[in-house]
């Protein structure tokens, strides 16, 4: 008998930071602040469209092209987002992965991310820059979930590429890679603190 697990879905997980340096961080959750403080549009939208959150998605996306800081992110994101690329054996012929888009997103008490994907977007992610202890985390869902009707529940535990969800706890200086067609969300923040985060996507151009 031979059993294969085909079609796997991977989730890449890393560190930006090296020898404990987090000036970047710190300058990019500073400069986050002062994106929500001056963007004006963007907040107007977030009190119909995002309750007690902030996000700069529908207002301020190409952060990478107007900000030093975020401009130094993306030239560390970018070589894991390559190596994300060859781990997935993407063949990209004579186009490129690029950043097309880059936000920040400041999850108050109760803000939430309800479930999503990114459409059209090759490979997205996220840099947390600021997590408080017991905020929410970051869930995964299986894209197959809604072809089984049907089907019984899965055992609690269950071998790890049988799962239906996965969770990722998020920690300050943390990178995380997905592909742009995952669903995923995060529950409503139940700390008092601001859960702070770079999201962005990268396109195939």
């Amino acid at each position: 008998m031979t059993i294969k697990p085909w079609f796997p879905t991977l989730i890449y997980e890393a560190r930006l930071e090296r020898g404990g340096d987090t000036s970047l961080r710190r300058a990019l959750l500073e400069d986050s602040y002062k994106v929500r403080a001056h963007d004006r549009a963007g907040r107007r939208w977030c009190e119909k469209n995002y309750p007690a959150g902030y996000t700069s998605y529908a207002s301020l996306s190409h952060l990478h092209r107007t900000f030093s800081t975020f401009m130094d992110l993306e030239k560390k994101i970018r070589p894991h987002v390559l190596r994300f690329a060859r781990r997935l054996d993407m063949n990209l012929g004579s186009g490129k992965l690029q950043m097309t888009d880059c936000w920040v997103s400041v999850m108050s008490r109760h803000a939430a991310h309800s479930l999503h994907l990114h459409p059209l977007s090759v490979v997205s992610g996220t840099f947390y820059l600021a997590a408080p202890r017991g905020c929410s985390r970051l869930r995964f869902e299986d894209p197959r979930l809604d072809k089984t009707m049907g089907a019984p529940p899965k055992k609690a535990d269950c071998r790890a590429e049988n799962r239906q969800q996965v969770f990722y706890d998020v920690e300050p200086g943390k990178l995380i890679l997905f592909e742009s067609w995952l669903r995923h969300e995060v529950a409503p923040n139940p700390t008092r603190g601001d859960r702070v985060s770079v999201s962005f996507n990268y396109d195939w151009v």
